[in-house]
C-alpha cells in the first residue's frame, strides 16, 4: 500500500469512482475489510483521504458499491443461463448455480466472504437488490412454467418470494459456509424438488 510518487491524470468523476472501487476491492481481497482504512485507500491512489471520503462517504458504502456491482455482474451471468429449458430445469441449474457461487466464494476467497458478512450485518441495499434479481429470475421461471402448463399458481410475486426464502437455506453464504459440497448439493436438489412439486400442485393457486 505505498505512495505513488507519479503525478495522476486528471479524471472524470465517473472514472474517479470506478478507480477508487477498483482499488478498495482489490485492497479488500488482498489484506480483509477490518484491517484496510480510507487512508490506505487513498495512498494507493495518490490522492487525499477526503477526495475518497468526496465519493463514499464510509468504508461500508465502498462495500456496497463492490457489492453491487459484483451482483449486477452475477446476474447477467445468470440471465446468460439455458432459457430453452424447461422450468423444472432452469430453477434447478439457478439454484445449484447460486450455491457453488457463494461455496466457492467462502472457500477460495475468505476475505470476500468477510465484505459479504459486512453487508449482512450493516443491512446493506445491495441485499436488497440481490433478492429483488433472483425473485425476478424466479418471477419468469415460474411464468415460462404456467405457460408450459406446468405451474399452476396465480399470484407469481408471492411464490416468487417464497421460492426465494425457501432456496436460502442453499444460497446464503452464512447457511452453506461450513457444509460439504455433496451435502449442499443433495440438499439443493431437496429444496428445487420441493418448490417444484407446490408450483405444480392445482391448490398453488
Amino acid at each position: 500500500m505505498q505512495e505513488r510518487s507519479q503525478r495522476r491524470p486528471r479524471r472524470s468523476a465517473e472514472e474517479t469512482r470506478e478507480e477508487i472501487l477498483n482499488t478498495a476491492e482489490e485492497l479488500f481481497r488482498t489484506h480483509g475489510f477490518a484491517s484496510v482504512s480510507i487512508a490506505d485507500i487513498a495512498a494507493d491512489l495518490s490522492m487525499s483521504p477526503a477526495n475518497v471520503f468526496k465519493h463514499f462517504r464510509t468504508k461500508t458504502s465502498l462495500v456496497d458499491a463492490i457489492a453491487t456491482r459484483a451482483i449486477e455482474q452475477k446476474v447477467s451471468e445468470l440471465e446468460a443461463l439455458d432459457s430453452t429449458r424447461c422450468a423444472t430445469e432452469r430453477l434447478s441449474a439457478l439454484a445449484h448455480h447460486l450455491m457453488m457461487e457463494h461455496f466457492n466464494d467462502r472457500k477460495d476467497t475468505p476475505f470476500v466472504f468477510e465484505m459479504i458478512l459486512v453487508t449482512i450485518r450493516e443491512e446493506l441495499d445491495c441485499g436488497e437488490r440481490f433478492r429483488d434479481m433472483i425473485v425476478e429470475m424466479l418471477s419468469r421461471i415460474i411464468e415460462a412454467g404456467i405457460e408450459e402448463g406446468s405451474y399452476h399458481v396465480g399470484d407469481i410475486p408471492r411464490f416468487a418470494n417464497a421460492a426465494f426464502d425457501a432456496l436460502v437455506c442453499v444460497i446464503h453464504p452464512v447457511m452453506i459456509g461450513l457444509e460439504k459440497t455433496d451435502i449442499l448439493a443433495t440438499r439443493c436438489n431437496h429444496v428445487v424438488a420441493l418448490i417444484d412439486a407446490a408450483l405444480r400442485s392445482p391448490l398453488a393457486k
